[in-house]
């Protein structure tokens, strides 16, 4: 955390981050336009927001793009924000939104990427993103199941208690201890009162979007395995799927850490 509140206590450095806020997944480039400083500049403060995780870069092709991570802040608000007052909060959160009108994060390039480092071996992420006794543990119980080979359907539950069922979604690559990918599954039935009529519901169920989890060794060892996951293929930044996921992955991934590192979920509390 010292490093988070380090990078983060430079104004330039809390630009860049806003920057990315406004839209994420921006080059060098477009970062450094418009700025009263130099590309080399923004560089050496991009390189600290990357050592202090606040910004993590993917390669695409030719370009280095560069989002916004969320862990660092996530991390701060589970030390000092409680279990019951983050609901508080967040409630709080969504009623600014909704007064100020729409954010600038939501017109967004429509693609999520997160990074998270975990304390534990790339074998053993692997197999809690694929066995089905720590899908359990972390996801509920809901799934998702599945053989995990190339091409294989991929199973969720609707209700804990219920069946599982295939909901179009299939596995695209399965490298153990190093890839995972597979399409998501559309918007259900349960999502319809997201949207004021069946016709907008019914273009937002053709959306069909992917995720990939990639799974490296940290670029510092002591900070265990890097882990990324992309979900994207979205129609829009005003997506209620990628605004559902956002959300969810964020969630999840942070009791998958907790729980490969010997924590304790609050579920088991």
């Amino acid at each position: 955390m010292d490093a988070a509140f380090k990078a983060l206590a430079d104004p330039s450095r809390r630009l860049l981050l806003d920057r990315l806020n406004g839209r994420n997944g921006q080059t060098l480039r477009e970062l450094s336009e418009g700025l009263a400083m130099s590309r080399q500049a923004v560089s050496k403060h991009l390189a600290v927001l990357e050592s202090a995780r606040l910004v993590t870069a993917v390669r695409r092709g030719r370009e280095k793009l560069h989002y916004l991570n969320p862990v660092p802040i996530q991390e701060i608000a589970d030390r000092w924000i409680g279990q019951y007052e983050r609901g508080r909060m967040t409630a709080l959160s969504h009623l600014k939104q909704a007064l100020e009108g729409p954010s600038m994060s939501r017109m967004s390039k429509p693609e999520f990427v997160y990074v998270t480092y975990i304390q534990t071996t790339a074998e053993k992420l692997y197999q809690a993103l694929t066995d089905p006794e720590f899908i359990k543990i972390y996801m509920g119980g809901t799934g998702p199941e599945s053989t995990w080979e190339v091409g294989a359907p991929i199973l969720w539950k609707s209700d804990p208690n219920g069946e599982f069922e295939d909901l179009g979604q299939r596995v695209l690559e399965a490298e153990p201890g190093k890839r995972l990918s597979y399409t998501w599954h559309t918007l259900q039935p349960m999502h319809r009162g997201l949207f004021d009529s069946d016709e907008e519901f019914e273009k937002a169920c053709e959306e069909h979007s992917q995720v990939t989890f990639d799974i490296q060794p940290a670029e510092v060892p002591m900070m265990g395995i890097k882990l990324t996951i992309t979900h994207d293929g979205f129609d829009s930044p005003e997506s209620k799927m990628l605004e559902g996921t956002h959300i969810g992955w964020t969630m999840i991934l942070s009791a998958l850490k907790t729980l490969l590192e010997g924590g304790k979920l609050i579920s088991e509390q």
